[in-house]
């Protein structure tokens, strides 16, 4: 078994790497700090916007990032309400970036 970083320090690591790439962030909930689960939604300014998580890759054993939803704001963020209400431990990234930037094709948050 694969050693994981706590939720709060992943998180705290990618606002890191999003500050040094002047993508601006926002922590908008805040789950549990050991083993809360992770969104990350990018709002392009221009009412549209995506929501990311973790998935398990059942045939490669790979842990990747897929969208959970996508469309305009509203709707992104009525998908991301009904996930915090399914799971309270939730953590949720903002992102406003026009180029719809999220870093989680990066190495260390890709994998």
């Amino acid at each position: 078994m694969t050693p994981r970083l706590t939720a709060d320090f992943w998180v705290r690591a990618y606002l890191a790497r999003l500050r040094l790439a002047d993508i601006p962030a926002y922590v908008t909930a805040k789950g549990d700090a050991t083993a809360g689960t992770v969104l990350v939604k990018c709002a392009t300014l221009d009412g549209q916007a995506r929501a990311f998580h973790r998935s398990f890759d059942l045939m490669t054993g790979e842990r990747t990032w897929v969208a959970l939803a996508e469309g305009s704001e509203a709707e992104v963020d009525a998908s991301i309400a009904r996930q915090r209400r399914f799971d309270p431990d939730l953590w949720v990234i903002e992102i406003e970036d026009r180029q719809g930037r999220t870093l989680l094709d990066q190495p260390g948050l890709a994998d």
